[in-house]
């Protein structure tokens, strides 16, 4: 007792020295006599705060030995102090967990058994608490002595950590301790009941204040739970809600004042933020290849000796091994460092070193490092030796990592390490049932339902990549899993311009998997299926949009009481609202509900979720409408040659694997034009040629050249079999014919294409031939003729001019177009604002725009139409508009019709396209800048073409291709025209 008072250590060993001699004294017969398990007890929990002071291990053994057997004890002799030899039980078993002295595991699951009794027993919490914390802090120091695969506790473990957390609120490291044994399981099992239960955990020790306002010693810990639990949980699903919410509490964090940690500490907050916001906005998980892995190297790595390490392995034994001796033997295991290795017998001594390891110590933390290097070193020493024995040998080293291995990432990994090996000896020796487990690898983690959704797009299509080229009949499998991904992956975007980057981001499969897959169903004989395959994977956004405004009359009246109808409208319009906004910026609004732990990103990701859950199960109802079975499904084949019903739709397929021409015709099945061999790369050469001389300035005598041999190469590629192929198939000259291209294709002129050689007269061109359009997909085309309730009078034009220093010949184009022999509503400088030419739009027909076109590099929805006072009327305002009574816009501005640089060009996403949506079924463009002093003689000639009387019969809209083609070809006999000038004008739509 007084050694407790004054910690005098000469006490404490007296007291320890007299109850030993006790215990063989004759027992007594005084008032208080005390038996010998009870003086055994004294001298065992003497033993114990020796221990505990001096950290001895032969104490702390000594007292585990005899507090087990006083519990032993118990039932045969009268004890007062059952729970206490309990409750010291389990803290003399914790320091033993962390002094390392036996196994971790076993004890740890003694303690879970003694802390479980306590818990039910009547103990009170006073003396609770300290056998619940020794119980919590024996479990952290296990976890931290293991590999990260084994860093779980047993399902007793958590249960008992569970209950000793319900009566033990107030203890935030006994809820750390769980909160960190669920974040490790979830890492296994993606459980979303431990993510819940988890987050709980961190967001109540985030929001705790002490009476004195300061925050919890444990509130560092938990803010990195926070986002230690969203990663694996976007890894999972790919949903970038999950990532939003740690970044929200990280950079609430990072804005504290005062700053609740050390200085020291900012640093990692920020660079792990920046981290976090690098996979929310730069896309998703791409995992490294076995190839890539192998290619990390380090010059101040130091070439292992597997010959040395091999005679230290007996260390590993010890618990007393130096740190830095267990460092190098971690790092002799890593890539780094196995890849410097040169002489085949230093890589034999790391196979040998490896397997001892495994075979000897199969519970050391460095056993799944050791089993994945025998991978690495055997495939290393087949890549310096070519013996195809150590092949063989590399492939069983994988797939016995893979057995072994716990994380869902390291088994994604390993995956794909053991198909790159099996392809490597498939190719050596074409053994079929190597490339057949290959395909299997990939399908397993391509169809895991814990993939996330990008990362299924990128492991599918390598899949299907390799799939087509060795004509796997996984292939169609592959392919079809990656479209499928592909569209998936937008739900994730709540709104237009980050969708569009997500596709950028991802750009080179994406831009190439819709046509591979055309080009592998053309292969197959299935034309039909390649045009549907195109048209599911082409102008995505585009789509996307269009299905927010599908008509909800036909559901109306399949569903008398209008219920379907309405509700489907009404979340339809509250999903274009979100689609259609513009995307929150990266910093924290003080104003954001902080409910959820997310910012602006991730409530309105959250909002999208939830609108797009409630739009599926209404599709699913009117699905199930008589008649709707198809409703808002890919559109097939027989849906998709009605664009053809005004003319035939020519379609080129621009894909590595095979290029092909298809002629879409109104009755009869698609016409195959089949390319050369070279087809593809002509046509990239031709673009990178056209688009790198138009960077030089289009006054230059080079972009003249070069546009001229486009033009040429073009016929010669392009031009003459589709020319060759209409008149086989009987179609007129003089025809409409639309242009539906892809990739390299978008930005080529293929509506001039020629001189087409001929004997008389002067030079023809494609468009001398026939009346070409172009249309950014065939749904776009077939919506542009659905029929409507048209005026049949003459349509009146809105004009909005906007002229400046640099186009002072607009003037003279403002008073051609007001010269048209019909109404005129002129919108010219000051009159000339965005709200007022929106406003003005939806009581116009016809609009005509005189103005600068602007274009920002990487940001498509930003293009533009420069107004008054510098005002910009933007592609996303126009978007946003619905006409449904528009029918034609002349945008007579520059790049109204070009792609800007780095968006996607099978997205088609410009001004001219903008339009159409928004409701004009027909629209000219630019291609490139625009000469102004063309403005005046184009527009006069053209709307004399559109409302002349030998056009009777048909939409005045419908005239406009025509009308575009004769004002083109007046402009070409004018002297002195470049060929740039007349080129660049183009129709798309009806």
């Amino acid at each position: 007792m007084r050694y407790t008072l004054s910690s005098q250590q000469d006490d404490f060993e007296q007291s320890i020295l007299g109850f030993t001699e006790a215990i063989f004294l004759p027992l007594t017969h005084g008032p208080c006599p005390l038996n010998i398990v009870q003086i055994f007890y004294y001298l065992t929990l003497a033993i114990f705060l020796r221990a505990n002071q001096s950290r001895q291990p032969k104490d702390n053994k000594c007292c585990i030995f005899y507090l087990r057997y006083l519990r032993r004890q118990w039932h045969e002799v009268s004890v007062d102090f059952p729970i206490s030899v309990t409750a010291a039980l389990v803290c003399a078993l914790a320091v033993q967990v962390e002094l390392e002295l036996r196994d971790a595991d076993k004890d740890i699951e003694e303690i879970a058994d003694l802390c479980d009794e306590l818990l039910n027993s009547d103990i009170s919490i006073t003396f609770l608490t300290d056998p619940i914390v020794a119980f919590a802090k024996a479990v952290n120091d296990a976890r931290l002595e293991v590999p990260v695969d084994r860093q779980t506790p047993s399902e007793k473990v958590i249960k008992c950590l569970q209950k000793a957390a319900i009566c033990l609120p107030d203890s935030h490291l006994v809820s750390i301790v769980l909160a960190e044994s669920l974040l490790n399981r979830f890492v296994l099992t993606a459980s979303e009941e431990d993510y819940q239960e988890g987050m709980a955990i961190v967001d109540k020790v985030i929001a705790f204040r002490d009476p004195g306002g300061r925050l919890s010693p444990y509130s560092k810990k938990t803010v990195e739970l926070a986002a230690s639990f969203a990663l694996p949980r976007f890894m999972a699903d790919g949903k970038p809600e999950h990532l939003e919410q740690a970044i929200y509490r990280l950079r609430a964090l990072l804005d504290t004042t005062p700053w609740p940690f050390e200085d020291s500490d900012r640093p990692f907050f920020v660079q792990y933020l920046s981290f976090l916001q690098g996979l929310l906005f730069n896309d998703s998980s791409v995992a490294m290849d076995f190839e890539d892995l192998l290619s990390v190297s380090s010059d101040s790595t130091e070439v292992p000796s597997f010959h040395d390490l091999f005679a230290s392995l007996p260390e590993l034994n010890d618990i007393r091994t130096p740190e830095e001796s267990l460092e190098k033997h971690y790092n002799a295991l890593q890539i780094s460092s196995i890849e410097r290795l040169t002489d085949i017998a230093d890589i034999e001594d790391g196979v040998k070193y490896c397997r001892e390891l495994v075979a000897s110590y199969p519970d050391s933390a460095l056993a799944p490092d050791a089993r994945e290097a025998l991978c690495l070193l055997f495939n290393h020493a087949f890549e310096c030796t070519d013996q195809i024995e150590y092949l063989n040998e590399a492939i069983v080293a994988a797939r016995d990592s893979i057995h072994f291995s716990n994380p869902l990432a390291t088994r994604k990994l390993l995956h794909l390490w053991l198909t790159t090996l099996l392809l490597i000896r498939f190719k050596l020796l074409h053994r079929g049932e190597d490339l057949d487990e290959t395909m299997e690898l990939f399908a397993t983690v391509a169809n895991h339902e814990h993939t996330g959704i990008f990362y299924v797009f990128s492991i599918s299509c390598e899949w299907a990549s390799i799939a087509h080229d060795l004509g796997h009949p996984s292939a169609s499998t592959a392919y079809d899993r990656a479209m499928s991904s592909m569209q998936a992956s937008l739900t994730f975007s709540p709104t237009v311009d980050i969708q569009h980057s997500r596709l950028v981001a991802m750009s080179d499969n994406f831009k190439a998997l819709p046509l591979d897959y055309a080009s592998y169903q053309i292969r197959t004989g299935q034309s039909k299926q390649a045009i549907e395959i195109l048209e599911q994977g082409r102008a995505l956004l585009w789509s996307e949009m269009r299905g927010l405004r599908t008509t909800i009359n036909r559901i109306r009246l399949a569903d008398p009481p209008g219920r379907l109808a309405d509700k489907f409208a009404a979340i339809n319009k509250d999903l274009e609202t979100l689609t259609l906004a513009l995307s929150p910026n990266n910093n924290v609004d003080d104003g954001d509900n902080d409910i959820e732990g997310i910012g602006s990103f991730g409530h309105l990701v959250a909002r999208q979720q939830g609108l797009l859950g409630d739009r599926e199960k209404l599709i699913s109802e009117i699905q199930a409408l008589p008649g709707f079975a198809t409703f808002l499904k890919p559109p097939s084949f027989d849906t998709l040659h009605s664009a053809a019903s005004h003319g035939p739709v020519i379609i080129i397929n621009h894909s590595r694997w095979r290029s092909d021409i298809l002629i879409l015709l109104r009755d009869s099945p698609p016409s195959l034009i089949p390319t050369s061999d070279d087809f593809y790369e002509r046509a990239n050469k031709l673009q990178d040629q056209l688009l790198g001389e138009r960077k030089k300035g289009l006054e230059s005598d080079k972009y003249e050249a070069a546009l001229r041999f486009v033009l040429t190469e073009l016929y010669e590629l392009v031009g003459r079999q589709v020319i060759e192929r209409l008149n086989e198939l009987k179609v007129p000259e003089q025809s409409r014919v639309w242009w539906c291209p892809t990739s390299a294709f978008c930005s080529l002129p293929l509506h001039a294409m020629g001189p087409i050689p001929s004997d008389e007269g002067p030079p023809k061109y494609f468009l001398d031939l026939y009346i070409p359009s172009y249309t950014p997909s065939l749904s776009a085309l077939i919506e542009s003729h659905k029929p409507r309730s048209q005026a049949v009078c003459k349509p009146s034009i809105l004009l909005v001019t906007q002229p400046d220093e640099k186009i002072l010949l607009a003037f003279k184009e403002m008073k051609a177009v007001q010269a048209v022999n019909t109404e005129v509503t002129t919108l010219f400088s000051a009159k000339a604002t965005p709200t007022a030419v929106r406003a003005r739009l939806r009581n116009h027909r016809f609009a005509h725009i005189v103005c600068h076109g602007i274009l920002e590099p990487g940001k498509p929805f930003e293009a533009s139409f420069k107004l008054h006072e510098e005002k910009h009327l933007q592609l996303l305002d126009i978007v946003r508009s619905q006409l449904p009574d528009a029918e034609f816009a002349f945008l007579s501005a520059c790049h109204t019709a070009e792609l800007t640089e780095e968006s996607i060009a099978d997205e088609v996403i410009h001004l001219a396209a903008a339009m159409q949506f928004c409701g004009f079924r027909s629209v000219v463009g630019t291609m490139w800048a625009m000469a102004d002093i063309d403005g005046r003689d184009l527009a006069r000639c053209f709307y004399r073409s559109v409302f002349s009387d030998e056009a009777q019969g048909a939409h005045y809209y419908e005239r406009t291709a025509e009308a575009l083609r004769d004002a083109v070809f007046h402009l070409r006999r004018k002297g002195g025209i470049t060929l740039e000038r007349w080129v660049n004008f183009v129709h798309y739509g009806a």
